[in-house]
């Protein structure tokens, strides 16, 4: 009896740590991608054929899982969420990956990395205009997720306000060599990367967004990955044909730019966006987007060691301060799903043992529940009760 009790409890806790696991590995992942997408670029990868090319080595992945375990419980294709998926296949595939790809090489990896950190703000904002997340001022971690993500927006105008000098963490011929190439370019576009990094965010987040709202109408989050890969293929080819007038641009060999599209598309589109979408579900997309400071931690040590990069003390002053911020939502942002889980599962407390008898109407409205679409399912007493 006691093993099976130990056993339950480390499932459960194996259960509650799935999420985190999940987005950590993704930070991981992400941070990879970020550092061999900008070597693809510097052996001449143009960053819209890239998109396309990560979407179909996506799809290729995605497909045969989303057909085979979803046949049975994927849900009719509607217009409207046919329509959803169309916009989701444009946010992010297209929008977001090009304007934070031209961003990161009008500036560098680890400053792209660092602006990320703007993502939980304004998917903290938009979910709060879409009704997604709830805020209390009178409540101490309600008034931590408005002023942490206060916090968090200064720290993305410093780091774009204010540069200061390089920082030498790692010194070599390789680091002066790259600096001094660059330095000039990084100069004049800094300012213009730095506005597509925050603009691509601001595309991801809406990504976000709408993606926890089409699983509410389509469940499947396979199926929906390879919808999403697939016209993310058609809507970047279009955009890559206008944009790139040169064809020769669509050749790519055996070399830094084919893992490149394997890579990203592989990991960072079809593992991410369904991984994404689960945690989405359970625990909303703020949550999911809670992580991304992590990707700056990794990406300044990998984009010191492979590129030779230079971090300068603005992105320093400036990621401290957004992840003061973004944790201060966090806190909050954990503070609601305690509150919700023992309020709604009961899970944490015993149950005050009353008489059937005795039971008062507001016992009774207390065990109401309340569907995703808003519906009020009353038990069969509370209704012979009433």
């Amino acid at each position: 009896m006691e093993d099976q009790t130990s056993g339950n409890g480390f499932s459960k806790r194996l259960h509650k740590l799935k999420p985190y696991l999940a987005m950590v590995s993704l930070q991981f992942g992400y941070a990879g991608m970020y550092v061999i997408t900008m070597v693809s670029f510097k052996h001449g990868m143009s960053h819209w054929i890239l998109s396309v090319y990560r979407h179909v080595f996506a799809t290729i992945v995605i497909a045969p899982f989303a057909i085979v375990l979803e046949r049975k419980i994927r849900p009719k294709l509607t217009l409207p969420i046919f329509l959803r998926m169309v916009v989701l296949g444009f946010l992010e595939p297209v929008l977001d990956q090009n304007l934070y790809n031209m961003g990161m090489k009008y500036t560098s990896t680890t400053f792209a990395s660092a602006t990320v950190n703007v993502l939980p703000a304004i998917t903290f904002v938009m979910a709060l205009m879409f009704r997604l997340e709830t805020v209390n001022l009178r409540k101490l971690h309600s008034l931590a997720k408005v002023i942490g993500t206060a916090i968090t927006v200064v720290g993305a105008m410093v780091m774009t306000l204010y540069k200061g000098p390089a920082l030498q963490i790692i010194k070599g011929h390789g680091a002066s060599n790259h600096d001094g190439a660059n330095a000039e370019s990084s100069d004049q576009n800094w300012v213009v990367g730095t506005l597509m990094l925050i603009a691509s965010c601001g595309g991801w987040a809406s990504f976000f967004i709408l993606q926890s709202l089409t699983l509410k109408l389509y469940p499947a989050e396979l199926s929906l990955t390879a919808w999403i890969c697939l016209l993310g293929i058609i809507e970047g080819g279009i955009a890559s044909l206008i944009m790139e007038r040169n064809m020769s641009v669509w050749a790519i060999g055996w070399d830094s730019r084919l893992l490149a599209c394997v890579y990203s598309g592989v990991v960072c589109s079809g593992m991410a966006y369904y991984a994404q979408g689960v945690v989405t579900r359970e625990r909303g997309p703020v949550f999911v987007t809670s992580f991304s400071p992590l990707i700056m931690i990794i990406t300044a040590a990998l984009g010191s060691i492979v590129l030779a990069e230079q971090i300068h003390l603005g992105s320093i002053v400036g990621a401290i301060l957004i992840v003061f911020g973004l944790y201060s939502v966090v806190w909050g942002k954990s503070k609601d799903e305690i509150k919700t889980t023992d309020t709604e599962k009961g899970e944490g407390h015993e149950l005050p043992i009353k008489d059937s008898n005795t039971r008062s109407g507001s016992d009774i409205f207390d065990n109401i529940e309340v569907n995703v679409t808003g519906e009020k399912n009353v038990p069969a007493e509370a209704g012979a009760r009433s």
